[in-house]
């Protein structure tokens, strides 16, 4: 998994994976995948999943990079407590799943809570799969 900023400010993990990497044959699979890591989850909870690609598609003018076959996002939180009003601008959570030709990429930005942060890194690395092959 790779860290990185987008923009010099926004800190994101990425996990690329190869089309033989994994068993899954597109981003409805691993979305569904993800769906039941979230809801197994003791805290997590699942609110929507949202298809980018088509969102982005269908507008007049929108522009979609034509290596990108598939966008959706799935969302989520791990909101445990309210400490302050300010903490709203950091929920709920989303990992993005795009696919392209070679395979399938993995985001998400980093989250304030470390559990949250271990929690998405297993889920994406729980894509991957070497027996796949």
């Amino acid at each position: 998994m790779k860290e990185s900023l987008l923009e010099e400010k926004y800190p994101l993990f990425t996990l690329e994976i190869d089309k033989t990497e994994t068993v899954f044959q597109g981003v409805d699979q691993i979305i569904e995948h993800l769906r039941q890591q979230v809801e197994g989850h003791p805290v997590a909870r699942f609110i929507a999943v949202f298809d980018h690609f088509a969102h982005t598609d269908g507008l007049p003018q929108g522009q979609v990079d034509e290596t990108i076959r598939a966008a959706q996002n799935i969302i989520f939180c791990f909101g445990i407590a309210l400490p302050n009003p300010q903490v709203m601008a950091v929920r709920p959570r989303s990992i993005g799943v795009v696919e392209t030709a070679q395979g399938f990429i993995i985001t998400f930005m980093e989250a304030p809570m470390p559990v949250a942060n271990v929690a998405m890194e297993q889920w994406a690395h729980s894509i991957r799969n070497r027996e796949a092959a």
